[in-house]
C-alpha cells in the first residue's frame, strides 16, 4: 500500500532531481511519514510508475485518457464560462435596443476607428479667447421644438448620410463670404481608409450645415486643408506628407472644384498654413521624416515673398526639438487680435492631439522668432465620455465675422488614441488569463494531471533519438526551458498536497478560483464587444440639442438628491439641472457634484404644484420632469430625448398607465401591459415642452385641478396629461420603454407613494374629479411597439 500522507498517484510534476523507473519501484514499496509538500518530487516519480505500470500492463497500447480527460474538462470549463460571459453580455454589455440615430446612414460609414471617432463643434463669442460652445448662445430653428442646437454639428453620420461614407471628420477650416460660412475638413473615408477632404455650408452662423460633398480626392491621405485668400484666387494647403511633398490647389469652381496650382516644396510637411506678416509670407510647417526628429515635437519656419515661393528655411529652424507637449505641431489657423499674432499648437503629451494651446509670437524675422503661451477659455468638459469631446480636441479656426463677433470651429473626440486596440488587447488578456484559471482549476480537481506534457520535462524517460539529446545537452537554451517545464509540472503536485477539494478550505479556494475565472472572462467580454464605455446622444435630423433637468425634493432627500445630481449631470444632453427645493434648509451647491450649471429654486410653500411652475431662467424648450428617487441610464435618457424631438407636442415618458373602466381605477402599468395599450404618461420621469406644459398647467382652467392636488398632496402628473387630453383630439403621449430603472426611495420610505393602497386609492379619487373637470380619458388608448424605432416595446 503507498500511503504519502494524503496524497495519491493522481499528482503529477517534476523536480530537480529526476527518478528512474527502479526509484519510482522503490518508492512505490515505501511507506513516506514526512511531509506531503515536501515530497512532491516523490509523488510526482511514484505518479510517473504507476502511470507507465497502468498502461504498459492493464490497457496496453492506450496513453490518451489522461489527455482526453483534461481536454474535456478545459473545453466544458470554457463553455461553461462563455454561456455566464454571454448572460453577462445579453444584461450589461450589449445595448438592449437597436440604435437609430442614424437610420438611412450608409453601413460602410461610422465604423469603429482605432483613430478615434472626431466630431466637429462651432464656438462663437465677443473676443477669441471668450468663445463658448454653441449650445451657450442660444441658437434656435423655428421649425422644430428640439433647439436650441448643440455641439457637434458635423459628425460622419452627417457626411455619410449625405453618399459620402466617413468614419471620422476632423481638422476644420473655415471660409467666411459674407453671411455664408463654408466648412473645409478631413473626413476619413471608410472604404478606401483613407482621408478626403470634405465641405459644408451654413448660412445661420453655423447653425445648421448642408453637406456639399468631398472637394478634394487624391491618391493619398489629405487633412489639414488650410484654405486662404490671394490676390482674388482662393487656395487650399492641405497636408500631403504620405506623397513626401506640400501641395496648393487653387479654386477654379469654388467650393467644389480644386487644380493643383503648385508643388511648393519637395517635404512631407505635416500641417502647414502660410500667413502675411509684415510684408512677408510665412510657412509654418512640421516634418517628421529627419532622424532624430522627435514627433509632434519640432516647428519649421519658411519665408518667401509670394505664397507660391521660392522658401527660404529660417535661421532657427528647427524652432523646436524637445518637448511634444509644449504644442510645437500646428493645430489650426493663426490669428491676429490687437494687433498681434497667435499661433495654435496642439499638445501630444498624454495622448494624440489632447488639447489645442495658444501661443503670442514675440518675435518673427527672417533671424529670429519667438513665441509665448497664453491662456484661452476652452474649459475642459466634466462628463467623462458622454461628452463629444471629452478626451481630446486638437484642432481649432478663429475667425472674425464682419459684425465683430468671433466664430470658431473645432474638432474633438470621446475616446483616447489607439482607445480600440487597447480594449482589444486588454480583453484577449483577460481571456487568456481564464485559460490558466481553467488549468488550475483542473490541477486541484485531479482532471489535469500535467500542466506541460512530461516529454517537455527535464527527466523524461521515454524514447529520445541520440542527435536530439545531443542537440539538448549543447543547448543551454533548450536547457532551461525544460527545467521550467519540469518545475511547473511539480507545481500542480504541490498545489494538489497543500489545498485538498475535499475540505472547507479547500472547497472556498476552489470557488473563489472559479468566481476569479467568471469575473475574467466578464471582463474580456465588455473590453472586446462592450464599446468605449460612453453613453452617446442621439441625432434627430442631423442635429443635437440639450434639454434641462428638472426634479423636486426637500430636506429628508439630500442623500438621494446627491447621488441623482452625480449620475445624470454626466448625460449627454443635460444642459442645467434646476432643484425645485419644497421644504428644510436647501444644501450649497459645493455639496452637489455636478458636471453642469446646478441652479436651486427654492419655494414658499409645499407644494406638488411647484413641479410645473413658470420659470423664466430655462432656456430650453425640452424639460426633463425626473423623481430624485429614479435611477436609469443616461442612454434610456437620451432615447427619451430623442423621441420627445420626434413629438415635442406630447409627453414622452417611461412609465405608462391605463385609464379606463367604469368606475374608474387607478392600476399600474401591469394592467396596461395585460390590456396592450396605455393612454397616460406619469411624470416622474418624461419629457415635456416648458412654454406649453407650464403654460397649460398654470392657466385659469387648470386652477380647480390644481387646488385638488394641494388638497391631496398627490395627482399632479395625473392632472398634466388631463390638461394635454382636454387640449387636443389627438395623441397627446408617447412611452419609452427603459431597459432599466431603480426607485432609490424603496431603500429609505421617503416617499407618498409608499404605502401603494393608499396612494392608488387617492389617485383613483383624483381620475374621477378630473374626468367631471377636463373630460374622460377612456376611449383613448396607443398599443405598446406602435412607432418604428422599437422603444415603446
Amino acid at each position: 500500500m503507498i500511503v504519502l500522507n494524503g496524497c495519491s498517484g493522481g499528482g503529477c510534476g517534476g523536480g530537480s532531481g529526476g527518478c528512474s523507473n527502479a526509484t519510482a519501484t522503490a518508492a512505490a514499496t515505501t511507506t513516506t511519514t514526512g511531509s506531503c509538500c515536501d515530497m512532491s518530487l516523490k509523488c510526482w516519480c511514484m505518479w510517473r510508475w504507476l502511470h507507465h505500470h497502468h498502461h504498459h500492463h492493464h490497457n496496453p497500447g492506450r496513453r490518451w485518457p489522461s489527455l482526453a480527460s483534461g481536454f474535456v474538462f478545459f473545453v466544458g470549463c470554457f463553455v461553461l464560462y462563455a454561456m455566464i460571459a454571454s448572460v453577462y453580455a445579453w444584461l450589461v454589455v450589449f445595448k438592449p435596443y437597436v440604435r437609430t440615430d442614424v437610420v438611412g446612414v450608409s453601413s460602410l460609414g461610422c465604423q469603429e476607428d482605432n483613430e478615434g471617432s472626431w466630431s466637429i463643434g462651432v464656438l462663437s463669442g465677443h473676443s477669441p479667447f471668450s468663445v463658448k460652445p454653441i449650445e451657450h448662445m442660444n441658437l434656435w430653428r423655428d421649425d422644430s421644438a428640439a433647439w436650441p442646437v448643440a455641439n457637434p454639428v458635423v459628425t460622419c453620420a452627417s457626411v455619410s448620410d449625405s453618399g459620402f461614407p466617413s468614419n471620422f471628420v476632423a481638422d476644420p477650416f473655415l471660409y467666411v463670404q459674407g453671411d455664408t460660412l463654408y466648412l473645409f475638413y478631413e473626413t476619413k473615408n471608410s472604404i478606401t481608409m483613407q482621408g478626403d477632404i470634405g465641405v459644408s455650408k451654413s448660412i445661420d452662423k453655423g447653425a445648421t450645415w448642408q453637406q456639399l460633398g468631398i472637394a478634394l480626392d487624391e491618391d493619398w491621405h489629405l487633412s489639414f486643408p488650410y484654405v486662404f485668400n490671394h490676390l482674388g484666387n482662393i487656395y487650399m494647403l492641405p497636408e500631403s506628407c504620405q506623397k513626401g511633398e506640400l501641395h496648393l490647389y487653387r479654386a477654379i469652381n469654388f467650393p467644389l472644384r480644386w487644380t493643383l496650382e503648385k508643388i511648393i516644396m519637395k517635404k512631407p510637411l505635416v500641417d502647414s498654413f502660410i500667413i502675411n506678416h509684415d510684408g512677408e509670407y510665412w510657412l509654418f510647417g512640421s516634418d517628421h521624416s529627419s532622424f532624430g526628429t522627435k514627433k509632434n515635437g519640432q516647428l519649421e519656419i519658411w519665408y518667401s515673398s509670394s505664397p507660391l515661393g521660392p522658401w527660404k528655411p529660417h535661421k532657427k529652424n528647427p524652432i523646436y526639438n524637445f518637448d511634444k507637449s509644449l504644442g510645437a505641431r500646428n493645430g489650426g489657423r493663426p490669428f491676429t487680435y490687437d494687433g498681434n499674432l497667435y499661433r495654435v499648437g496642439q499638445d501630444c503629451g498624454e495622448t494624440y492631439g489632447r488639447r489645442v494651446r495658444v501661443f503670442k509670437v514675440e518675435v518673427l524675422t527672417k533671424d529670429e522668432y519667438r513665441e509665448v503661451e497664453v491662456p484661452i477659455s476652452l474649459q475642459d468638459t466634466n462628463k467623462g465620455r458622454n461628452s463629444w469631446n471629452a478626451a481630446r480636441y486638437h484642432h481649432l479656426d478663429l475667425q472674425q465675422l464682419s459684425s465683430g463677433e468671433w466664430i470658431g470651429v473645432m474638432d474633438g473626440d470621446r475616446v483616447p488614441s489607439g482607445d480600440s486596440v487597447r480594449r482589444f488587447i486588454l480583453g484577449c488578456a483577460s481571456v487568456a488569463a481564464v485559460a490558466v484559471v481553467v488549468v488550475l482549476l483542473g490541477v486541484l480537481l485531479g482532471a489535469v494531471n500535467c500542466i506541460i506534457p512530461l516529454n517537455w520535462s527535464t527527466y523524461y524517460s521515454g524514447k529520445r533519438t541520440d542527435t536530439i539529446c545531443t542537440w539538448e545537452r549543447s543547448n543551454l537554451f533548450s536547457s532551461k526551458v525544460r527545467r521550467l517545464c519540469s518545475r511547473l509540472n511539480r507545481a500542480a503536485s504541490f498545489l494538489r498536497c497543500r489545498i485538498k477539494p475535499n475540505t472547507c478550505t479547500g472547497r472556498l479556494v476552489l470557488a473563489m478560483i472559479f468566481a476569479m475565472g467568471v469575473a475574467l472572462m466578464c471582463m474580456g467580454v465588455k473590453y472586446i464587444y462592450g464599446g468605449s464605455g460612453a453613453e452617446e446622444a442621439y441625432l434627430w435630423k442631423g442635429q443635437y440639442s440639450q434639454f434641462t433637468l428638472l426634479t423636486m425634493t426637500y430636506d429628508a432627500r439630500l442623500w438621494n438628491l446627491k447621488m441623482y445630481v452625480k449620475h445624470y449631470s454626466r448625460c449627454s444632453s443635460v444642459r442645467e439641472i434646476v432643484v425645485v427645493w419644497n421644504k428644510g434648509i436647501p444644501p450649497e451647491l459645493s455639496e452637489l457634484d455636478s458636471a453642469v450649471p446646478i441652479r436651486i429654486r427654492v419655494e414658499n410653500q409645499n407644494s406638488l404644484n411647484n413641479r410645473f411652475k413658470k420659470d423664466s431662467l430655462i432656456k430650453t424648450r425640452a424639460v426633463l420632469e425626473l423623481d430624485d428617487d429614479i435611477m436609469m441610464p443616461c442612454d434610456d435618457i437620451e432615447r427619451g430625448f430623442r423621441v420627445w424631438r420626434q413629438y415635442p407636442d406630447r409627453i414622452v415618458g417611461f412609465y405608462p398607465r391605463l385609464i379606463d373602466g367604469s368606475p374608474l381605477k387607478y392600476r399600474g402599468e401591469k394592467y396596461a401591459r395585460r390590456h396592450k395599450g396605455y393612454n397616460m404618461i406619469l411624470t416622474g420621469a418624461a419629457f415635456i415642452d416648458s412654454q406649453v406644459a407650464f403654460e397649460r398647467y398654470w392657466s385659469e382652467d387648470a386652477k380647480a385641478g390644481r387646488e385638488l392636488v394641494d388638497k391631496y398632496f398627490n395627482c399632479e402628473d395625473v392632472l398634466l396629461n388631463y390638461l394635454y387630453a382636454n387640449a387636443s383630439l389627438s395623441r397627446t403621449v408617447e412611452y419609452v420603454r427603459p431597459a432599466w430603472a431603480i426607485d432609490t426611495s424603496k431603500f429609505s420610505g421617503v416617499a407618498i407613494s409608499r404605502n401603494t393602497n393608499v396612494h392608488y386609492r387617492i389617485r383613483s379619487d383624483c381620475l374621477l374629479k378630473f374626468s367631471e373637470m377636463y373630460g374622460s380619458l377612456v376611449g383613448r388608448k396607443w398599443e405598446f411597439n406602435g412607432r418604428k424605432d422599437g422603444w415603446d416595446l
